[in-house]
């Protein structure tokens, strides 16, 4: 029997997200010898509210043919990313008319959210006690917002069994390719990646994504110490001649540090280190023995180790995946 998948676009839907079940789910086909070929999946898109145009995050609307009734059919219900939640947003309550909507869900019916979707979900009470991830510059208002919800801002999905979560935007093909896998298997998940043109399986979650700037200081009394270090990070940076650019012991300059920083001495420079690492493996063709010693970790191992433990994916992945080219062909 082929399972029906809604897609629930809400105002201020992003687009890519919106497409990203309709084209995974739509060329899912069984490949076995007993009706090869046959779709597995039949896909609509609904509103919360009759039929026609939703505005989405872009500059034009899109025209949805369901209305709400539609959830009511549904065996997975998906919930993409949109820039217009108000009150589910802002307060983590569901809108009349989203309440409406819900309540047409069967029970039993699976649930998955890409991105900032998943705020749907937890202001529905859905994510009550389940681990869940986003997009990873939301978590942490996600997670103010809805403290019964285990947020794991790392992960690019979370699969709770009937309740599956995502990462921000690309995160959900991730996720839609997870579901099929589980639905028919990795030979239907591969072939729909291979002519969706993406790796079935990526390396890694969203911590290699992730912007950390270490938070600015709220009093600059160990800014030269900072600025110092980050001179010679190829260098061994003991703790007390970092105090002593500040005129100050090892004991006041650690508690006045992790004060500013928010992070330990020896954290903020493995931290720095890290990132010295991740620019030089972006931009470099420096060898990753190379890179650790540039970058004061002095061995490919203990790069790893680090690299891995920050970013959850080890230097080489990482490259793989950022390395800037100057000989791309189309």
């Amino acid at each position: 029997m082929v399972h029906r998948v809604v897609v629930l676009a809400l105002d201020g839907v992003i687009p890519f997200e919106l497409g990203i079940p309709q084209r995974i789910f739509k060329i899912a086909r069984n490949l076995g010898p007993v009706g090869e070929g046959e779709p597995l999946y039949d896909v609509a898109t609904c509103s919360v509210r009759p039929p026609g145009p939703v505005q989405t995050d872009a500059d034009y609307s899109v025209v949805i043919r369901n209305g709400p009734e539609a959830l009511a059919g549904a065996d997975t219900v998906v919930i993409p990313a949109s820039y217009e939640l108000g009150p589910v947003h802002d307060e983590g309550r569901l809108t009349g008319e989203l309440a409406t909507a819900f309540a047409r869900i069967r029970p039993g019916t699976r649930l998955v959210a890409i991105c900032t979707g998943g705020y749907v979900l937890a202001a529905a009470g859905r994510l009550d006690g389940r681990p869940a991830t986003t997009h990873w510059a939301s978590a942490d208002h996600f997670q103010r917002l809805f403290p019964k919800v285990r947020v794991d801002p790392d992960v690019l999905f979370v699969d709770d069994g009937d309740v599956l979560t995502s990462a921000g935007v690309a995160a959900g093909i991730d996720l839609c390719l997870h579901l099929v896998r589980r639905d028919h298997g990795t030979a239907v998940a591969n072939d729909v990646a291979r002519r969706t043109v993406v790796p079935p399986h990526r390396d890694g979650g969203q911590r290699q994504f992730v912007q950390r700037p270490v938070p600015e200081p709220r009093f600059a009394t160990t800014t030269a110490a900072r600025a110092w270090a980050l001179t010679r990070l190829d260098r061994p940076i003991q703790l007390r001649d970092m105090a002593e650019r500040e005129s100050m012991s090892v004991r006041t300059f650690t508690r006045r540090f992790r004060e500013e920083a928010g992070i330990s001495p020896g954290q903020w420079i493995t931290q720095q280190r890290v990132e010295h690492a991740r620019r030089l493996l972006e931009s470099s063709g420096l060898t990753v023995d190379q890179i650790a010693r540039q970058s004061g970790f002095g061995t490919a191992t203990s790069l790893r180790q680090h690299f891995q433990a920050a970013l959850g994916v080890p230097p080489t992945v990482y490259r793989r995946t950022f390395r800037a080219t100057t000989d791309v062909r189309g």
